[in-house]
């Protein structure tokens, strides 16, 4: 049997009508940018998020440099996040010439460790930017809390997060501004580059609307200098025909995740394998189902490999040990937390497609391994 990592053909056949005719429209009309269908996103994303503004970019990566550049984050300054990333939340920062400041990981979540934060704090810090890492919110409340006490503003990465909740709010929505990719592997994804970004703060989404378009107020009265990141009127549409279908791949997701760790607790393994941590507290989406599995995970993904089960590693370099990262300063053992994971997590697939017979394929193959 093959089980791929992600199998998007299976999401697009069952769209191809709506989408096929979403293209369509927006080719009839020969309106490409920042028209009706990047409108109506903007629109559905803040009521889901519920949040008053929704801003649609070019990418999640711009997202969140736009909500630096709208906290007016410069040379010198620090933004605090953590290193278990993705490499765009640390480049976003550098890009504006601040520094990152990195705090470790709770491990059984992998999101930052919101009781380091404080002591990360300095005269420069700009922002703290937590990641909402594999669907599931970092713990927010006390982020929340050491932002408001130290006049410090929370950027939420919710870029693998849309739908997660913390105590019933809804990622995006908890800090000054939210970041979102639509890249097409995530829960709800395009077909290429897409983000927006939420915001309870009218000046705020004024400002990250000019900011998004060359900084100017129009086309050719500009009060600073932006970046040209919009979304595409085609990507925009591409999501609204996926976008009601949303919570339901979501749910899917969560029940494909409850099934394998049944199966994989039921399995009475010959070696240590940990199961995703889900917060009593919290809607985790199951962007990735990602396992834990403490000297062998090499081994098993190749063992994985050779029963065509798809796999992959999210993150196997953490960000402070990155070469472009090295004027920072950093050294292995410095997080050591975030380094154990990037050791011995491995994704294994997860989708709303996804069988029961392909997960119990993919269980008998873990099974199978001999360490």
């Amino acid at each position: 049997m093959n089980v791929p990592l992600l199998d998007l053909q299976a999401q697009y056949v069952a769209l191809r009508d709506d989408l096929q005719q979403a293209v369509e429209r927006v080719m009839s009309s020969q309106r490409f940018v920042l028209g009706d269908e990047v409108r109506g996103l903007e629109t559905s994303i803040a009521g889901y998020c519920q949040t008053k503004h929704a801003v649609g970019c070019a990418s999640g990566s711009d997202a969140l440099l736009l909500a630096l550049m709208a906290l007016d984050v410069k040379a010198r300054d620090e933004v605090i996040t953590t290193p278990f990333s993705f490499f765009a939340t640390a480049a976003c920062i550098t890009r504006l010439g601040a520094r990152p400041v990195f705090v470790d990981i709770d491990p059984p979540t992998y999101n930052i460790d919101a009781s380091q934060v404080a002591d990360a704090i300095t005269s420069r810090t700009k922002a703290i930017m937590p990641v909402h890492l594999y669907g599931q919110c970092a713990v927010m409340d006390p982020l929340l809390e050491v932002g408001k006490r130290r006049s410090v503003p929370i950027v939420e990465d919710a870029a693998q997060a849309i739908g997660a909740t913390d105590n019933g709010r809804p990622a995006g929505s908890m800090g000054l501004i939210g970041c979102f990719s639509f890249y097409p592997t995530k829960n709800l994804g395009g077909a290429g580059d897409g983000g927006i970004l939420t915001t309870n703060d009218d000046d705020v989404a004024a400002r990250l609307r000019r900011l998004r378009a060359h900084g100017g107020a129009n086309e050719y009265e500009h009060d600073e200098v932006g970046i040209n990141s919009r979304l595409d009127e085609l990507q925009a549409a591409v999501l609204r025909v996926k976008f009601p279908s949303l919570d339901r791949w979501s749910k899917e997701r969560a029940q494909k995740a409850a099934l394998y760790s049944k199966l994989l607790i039921e399995a009475d393994l010959s070696f240590p394998l940990v199961t995703p941590h889900v917060r009593d507290d919290g809607r985790h989406i199951f962007h990735q189902y990602v396992i834990r599995v403490p000297g062998n995970r090499d081994a098993l993904m190749e063992h994985l490999k050779t029963r065509s089960v798809g796999t992959k590693v999210y993150y196997p370099i953490p960000l402070h040990l990155q070469a472009c990262f090295n004027y920072l300063g950093y050294k292995e053992g410095q997080f050591p937390e975030s380094e154990s994971a990037a050791k011995e997590t491995l994704a294994l697939p997860v989708y709303p497609e996804l069988s029961e017979e392909q997960q119990v394929y993919v269980v008998d193959s873990i099974k199978s391994f001999q360490n």
